[in-house]
This record gives C-alpha cells, sequence and structure tokens, in this order.
C-alpha cells in the first residue's frame, strides 16, 4: 500500500511538470500541423485543423493573419483563410481576410493549451483523491496495528521462542 502512495505522488509530480511543458510542445507541434494543412478533407491535418477551429472558435496560431505564413495560404493565393475559421453564426462567409469581423480573432494555441490544461487538472485532482484515500488506509491500517498489539487477549502463534 504504501508503494502505491509513493507512485500516486511521483505521478502528481509529473503531471504538474506537464503543465508546465504542454504549452512549449503544443506551439512545435501546433506549427508543424499548420504548415501540413492543404484544406482537403482525407488530409489529417487539415481535418484536425478544421476541427479544432470549429470546436474551440478560433483561428490561426496567435491569430487568422498566422494563416499568411503557410504554403497553403501562398498556394491558393486568395487572400482568404480556411472557412473553419469562419464565425459560426454567419452563412454567408468566405474567409476572405479582407472581412476580419466574420472570421474568429482569437487564436487556437492558448485555447488548445488551456484545454489541455484544464484535462491534466482533472487528472491531477483524481489522482491526489487516490493518493488521500490510500493515506487513509495506511493510517487506518496503523490505528488498528496499535491496538492490536496493547491487547492483552492478544497472543502469537508461535511460543517457546523457536521460529520455523
Amino acid at each position: 500500500m504504501g508503494q502505491c502512495g509513493i507512485t500516486s505522488s511521483k505521478t502528481v509530480l509529473v503531471f504538474l511538470n506537464l503543465i508546465f511543458w504542454v504549452e512549449d510542445e503544443v506551439d512545435n507541434s501546433i506549427q508543424k500541423v499548420y504548415n501540413e494543412y492543404n484544406g482537403t478533407y482525407p488530409d489529417a491535418a487539415s481535418r484536425a485543423i478544421d476541427y479544432i477551429q470549429r470546436q474551440l472558435r478560433c483561428c490561426g496560431i496567435n491569430n487568422y493573419s498566422d494563416w499568411e505564413n503557410t504554403q497553403w495560404f501562398k498556394q491558393a493565393k486568395n487572400n482568404s483563410v480556411p472557412i473553419s475559421c469562419c464565425k459560426a453564426n454567419l452563412s454567408n462567409c468566405t474567409g476572405t481576410m479582407s472581412h476580419p469581423l466574420d472570421l474568429y480573432a482569437e487564436g487556437c494555441k492558448v485555447l488548445v493549451v488551456k484545454k489541455l490544461q484544464e484535462i491534466m487538472m482533472y487528472v491531477i485532482t483524481a489522482a491526489l483523491a487516490f493518493a488521500a484515500i490510500q493515506l487513509l488506509g495506511m493510517l487506518c491500517a496503523l490505528v488498528v496495528l496499535c491496538r492490536r498489539s496493547g491487547d492483552p487477549a492478544y497472543e502469537p502463534l508461535i511460543t517457546g521462542g523457536t521460529y520455523a
């Protein structure tokens, strides 16, 4: 039981460290995925970016102007961002950068990091609860052990000082 408590404590420390590490890793990963975007549905990077932008209501890494630095934007040559950057309540949005009010203003990096940190906080809370339950179990076992050793009715199974 003690080993599990130690392991839980180490797990909590690892997750606390991950919270700070996640922002740097997300920055590198999201930049790579944005560079691989090609706008086609079967492409995994394109689907991932479109999904994130729609679900989190964001556009680009830091903002919609980040799209200007991608291969997709340079090849398309139409001065627009993906349709997934369009605000959900607009049906006639084409993603053109000449209408920035039609696009989500906030970048996705901050929102992805915030979401991941929120998820990790749930994991850390569960690990801390597990560690607290284990600590309570060890405390109860210690109380029972201390009470048993002072009980005069308690007799060892082996008498006579010889042990097998």
